[in-house]
């Protein structure tokens, strides 16, 4: 039997194990930072000096000090000291102060990436990249309103990542 769980690493009890409230409490701590986990910013390098209890962040890819040997790891403050996780493919962490989310892919934590599409009340309002629009041109009749129009809407397009930029 292992000893801890394979996807967030919370000790496992043992039949018979002596002061296994320690071992529980050690998972309720861990549980408590990583469910609906909040970091406070990603790539910093050196702990906060003074951290309160449940404050997150992702530790940079050089750190030092109390978080040496933790690069890319989830450090959380507790009451016992500092708590580490390393993070799996796929977890997401929504960074305080309004900075969105980070996701860890491929081995690297990414701020504000998001991938598939976005739907709103079941319906589908971003997806992936088009192809690029050509600009309005040619033809016999000018129509400078709906040039200016559907230029309008394009530089829009384009502007939200829409469709591709040429």
């Amino acid at each position: 039997m292992t000893e801890i769980t394979s996807r967030l690493a919370l000790p496992l009890l043992d039949a018979g194990q002596a002061q296994k409230e320690i071992h529980h409490n050690e998972a309720l701590v861990r549980l408590d930072l990583l469910v609906q986990a909040t970091a406070e910013a990603m790539d910093l390098n050196i702990a906060p000096e003074t951290p309160a209890p449940g404050q997150c962040w992702i530790v940079g890819t050089a750190p030092m000090g109390a978080w040496s040997g933790h690069g890319g790891d989830v450090a959380g403050w507790t009451e016992g000291g500092w708590r580490f996780a390393t993070p799996r493919e796929g977890m997401r962490l929504w960074l305080g102060h309004g900075a969105g989310y980070a996701l860890f892919r491929n081995g690297e934590w990414h701020q504000g990436e998001a991938h598939g599409r976005l739907v709103v009340e079941g319906q589908q309002v971003v997806g992936a990249q088009m192809p690029e629009i050509a600009e309005p041109e040619g033809g016999t009749v000018v129509d400078a309103p709906a040039r200016a129009a559907i230029s309008a809407v394009i530089v829009a397009l384009r502007a939200h990542g829409l469709i591709h930029s040429g």
